[in-house]
């Protein structure tokens, strides 16, 4: 059972390490641009969709409602330029 739980926090810990791994580009991607669907309700807000990092390059996942968390608000993610091109700053509940 030890082994088990030594394992499992190292994966755990890794899985961290890559979730904050950056990610620079010379050029953005050219900007998506979709129709946002109707809200289900006043008590959802827009999650503005994200470019995510997969396969070697960032591929856009489209937006979607979510139920309103209290006492914080949606920030929509962008793009930041750096020194050696640009990266994606993802968007977050704050």
């Amino acid at each position: 059972m030890k082994c088990l739980v030594f394992i499992t926090a190292i994966v755990l810990s890794f899985s961290a390490c890559v979730a904050h791994e950056t990610y620079v580009v010379r050029e953005r991607p050219v900007e998506v641009v979709y129709t946002r669907p109707p809200s289900p309700g006043p008590q959802h807000v827009w999650v503005s969709g994200d470019w995510v990092w997969e396969n070697g390059g960032y591929h856009w996942h489209e937006g979607r409602w979510e139920r309103r968390h209290e006492g914080v608000a949606w920030h929509d993610g962008f793009w930041k330029t750096t020194s050696h091109g640009y990266k994606w700053v993802p968007g977050h509940w704050g």
